[in-house]
């Protein structure tokens, strides 16, 4: 009981949250832009949220988001975790951050990209990062966050783990004690930070342990367990219902965004259990195909986001930033490219102006896809009509009039962006590091 108080006392909780019981809803007013807390799940694809027909896993929590909100069906980000968040906060593509491999986001400066919390602190908001830092350079002070925990590297649960022996909150290294378990303490820290901040706006980016490797019992593991994996999905789920929980007894609900997202598709080695309709997803964390790529995006504002309505639209991992800035009310930085294009009007359940292609680079491989075609940095055309499950090659030859069409319309859009003029990939070609030949890939990364 002792270790657990003190770990309570380090994150500042017990004051908050007695508080907070007695107080009243700040009052939502038509001159207060919405809460944020943007939910960031690790190395988690469509064939794992029963919400998009997974055949393996079940997560009521998340699927209650949907329900009561929007769900994209085809949001795609870059398929490893670094350039991947990269893009989520700066709004911006790889070869114009330079962030083409895990190693290569780590140079990124705060001189030369704006992250998303300096963006809305324009606003008023107050911002927090919670959980995985990952390839991202510095900390998240340096980008703007006001407050934040993070961990070491990826996956990090307990102790055990020689990574998670210690955590950070705000500069201060906290030893994880026995019998702690990671993750809950950072749905406390989140608890915390959102009790305290309830009479502002709030931007929080909550990126998850879950469900990255090292996969470890959660504490909801039966000891005779098989499946911890599965266990790892159910408490993330149980999380996201917890915290919705935690919005609505402070009457906070009607005045926050709530975004779920995943950072990459799943790992190779669970990939062919992220089934749906018994099909398997084209390829995996890591890849070009629509496995490594293609995420679940839930969006959920209670009185805003029309409930229950399923979107086809057409979504950049780089959209975030813009939207969330329109939300907010602020403008978009002036003096760099913004490559992300608002769905605030699709958020609001309006038609909006939704995007025609989106753009995936990873190394110095790259894609842009519309609807129905994609086209590679190789020429190389594909037939869409089965994804995500297959990629069909068309050949070059080809007399399909749609076929020439599509080519000749994403050549444009390829041309137009003209990737190979920004920052080239420098890296082992696997968008995983630099240029370290002979280093082991894996998906402990």
């Amino acid at each position: 009981m002792r270790q657990l108080l003190l770990s309570l006392a380090l994150l500042g909780l017990t004051a908050a949250l007695a508080l907070a019981a007695s107080t009243p809803a700040p009052a939502r007013t038509a001159t207060r832009p919405p809460n944020i807390i943007f939910i960031l799940a690790d190395d988690y694809g469509i064939g794992e949220v029963s919400a998009y027909g997974a055949d393996n896993y079940k997560t009521p929590n998340i699927d209650r988001l949907a329900a009561g909100g929007l769900r994209f069906t085809n949001a795609y980000t870059p398929s490893l975790c670094g350039p991947s968040r990269a893009t989520i906060l700066t709004g911006r593509y790889l070869f114009r951050t330079g962030a083409t491999n895990q190693d290569r986001t780590g140079l990124m400066k705060p001189s030369e990209e704006t992250m998303m919390p300096s963006l809305l602190k324009e606003a008023g908001y107050a911002s927090a990062a919670i959980g995985k830092w990952g390839q991202l350079p510095l900390g998240p002070a340096e980008f703007g966050f006001d407050e934040y925990l993070k961990f070491k590297g990826s996956g990090a649960y307990w102790n055990t783990q020689a990574k998670a022996r210690t955590y950070l909150v705000n500069g201060k290294e906290v030893p994880l004690l026995d019998k702690q378990y990671l993750p809950d303490l950072m749905h406390q820290f989140a608890t915390d930070f959102i009790t305290r901040h309830r009479d502002r706006p709030f931007y929080l980016y909550y990126s998850l342990s879950h469900v990255h490797t090292e996969i470890l019992p959660t504490p909801d593991s039966a000891p005779d367990s098989k499946d911890h994996y599965g266990d790892n999905v159910a408490y993330m789920d149980k999380l996201v219902g917890r915290l919705v929980a935690e919005l609505e007894r402070l009457k906070l609900r009607e005045n926050t965004l709530l975004v779920f997202f995943g950072d990459n598709g799943t790992a190779n080695g669970r990939a062919d259990r992220a089934t749906i309709g018994g099909r398997r997803l084209a390829g995996a964390k890591g890849s070009m195909l629509e496995g490594g790529s293609l995420e679940p995006l839930i969006i959920n504002w209670p009185g805003t986001t029309p409930a229950g309505k399923t979107s086809s639209d057409l979504i950049d991992s780089t959209d975030f930033f813009a939207t969330f800035a329109e939300l907010a009310g602020v403008s978009l930085p002036r003096n760099k490219v913004v490559d992300g294009r608002s769905f605030a009007a699709q958020v609001r359940g309006a038609k909006g102006q939704p995007r025609e292609t989106v753009f995936l680079q990873l190394a110095r491989n790259w894609y842009v896809r519309d609807a129905s075609w994609k086209l590679t940095q190789a020429g190389e055309l594909f037939d869409m009509s089965d994804a995500p499950f297959s990629e069909k090659p068309v050949p070059a030859d080809t007399k399909d009039t749609k076929a020439i069409a599509a080519r000749k319309r994403l050549q444009l859009a390829l041309d137009t962006l003209n990737p190979a003029g920004g920052h080239l990939d420098d890296g082992d070609g696997t968008g995983r590091h630099a240029n370290k030949k002979g280093k082991k890939q894996t998906d402990s990364e």
